[in-house]
């Protein structure tokens, strides 16, 4: 079958690490199955995973991939679920593709309880897009950063997959959202979602109650001083460097809580569902691509131009 797979890394220039072939089919242990893919999406976590990054030489070669949807065994529309209970990982867990094939191929092996029914007011492409960047989007404003609580959110480096997702989100959740961008363009794009965009290190007109923080040390500072008194600072990555100064007195003083987040649960992608349906939300698209284009859709998200999701037909 057709497969996407990192079989070297290369930290410097992933992409000379993808490669674009025939791989085995998948031979799932028990309790698992293989699901026909029609759709997946790609994350900065599969450029991690071509630099090295979480994928030791030991693993190699690794079909790449944590977001799909397709039919399961019996022909029903689903999406997978990519958080796997992985006792080898001293997490607990691991996404497909670190020690599992990922989803980036043909079809996947993954556990029968993993599947999630696809609404059918969601194309495969869509779906496609939810199981990762949205789906921790969604964690870190309503489990971890509460915020129903809150009436206000600011994302930090609005253009990826988490950012764009977040930006959407709190915007159907009616909470006035604010984001930063260095580009004028995706400034623009921001405002088409509902959102107030603005430069980076901008005052906003208001304190807001929770951060989505998924850049880092060139950031971490205007996210405390944009906060509220008992805000929450919700980071899920450090794109721009992961060591930030913390200004402690400001943190005390002002009862912030800095929170960690990574993905969400399964229960979570089925409430996230079920938004997308009831509110008539759907993912901020960047780019489509056939599966035989893509090293293409990788090009792509390598740039770092995009403004959303990077998408990809596995039928075409």
């Amino acid at each position: 079958m057709r497969a996407a797979y990192a079989s070297a890394a290369d930290p410097d220039h992933p992409l000379r690490a993808l490669t674009v072939g025939e791989v085995a089919e998948p031979a799932p242990p028990d309790d698992w199955v293989v699901v026909e893919l029609r759709a997946g999406s790609l994350n900065h976590h599969d450029l991690w995973s071509l630099r090295g990054v979480g994928l030791p030489p030991d693993r190699l070669p690794m079909i790449l991939g944590c977001d799909a949807a397709g039919l399961d065994p019996d022909g029903n529309d689903v999406l997978v679920y990519p958080v796997v209970q992985d006792k080898g990982d001293p997490r607990g867990y691991s996404l497909l593709s670190e020690h599992f094939p990922g989803t980036l191929a043909e079809r996947v092996a993954a556990p029968r309880e993993n599947l999630v029914p696809k609404p059918a007011g969601l194309s495969f492409l869509d779906a496609a897009c939810l199981p990762t960047a949205w789906l921790t989007a969604y964690h870190m404003l309503t489990t971890r950063g509460r915020i129903d609580e809150g009436s206000s959110v600011l994302v930090q480096g609005a253009g990826g997959g988490v950012a764009t997702a977040a930006v959407a989100l709190a915007v159907a959740l009616g909470k006035r959202a604010y984001a930063t961008s260095r580009d004028p363009a995706k400034r623009e794009k921001i405002a088409a979602l509902g959102a107030t965009a603005v430069e980076p290190g901008a005052r906003l007109p208001e304190r807001v109650d929770v951060v989505i923080e998924s850049v880092g040390a060139p950031t971490f500072e205007h996210s405390m001083k944009c906060c509220a008194p008992g805000a929450r600072i919700v980071v899920c990555g450090a794109t721009g460097g992961h060591l930030a100064a913390v200004d402690l007195r400001r943190l005390f003083a002002m009862r912030l809580d800095v929170l960690g987040a990574t993905m969400g649960s399964r229960d979570e992608l089925v409430a996230l569902l079920d938004l997308c349906v009831a509110r008539d939300i759907r993912p901020v698209i960047d780019s489509r691509y056939g599966f035989t284009a893509v090293a293409d859709a990788f090009a792509r998200l390598e740039s770092g131009a995009v403004f959303g999701k990077v998408a990809v037909d596995y039928l075409h």
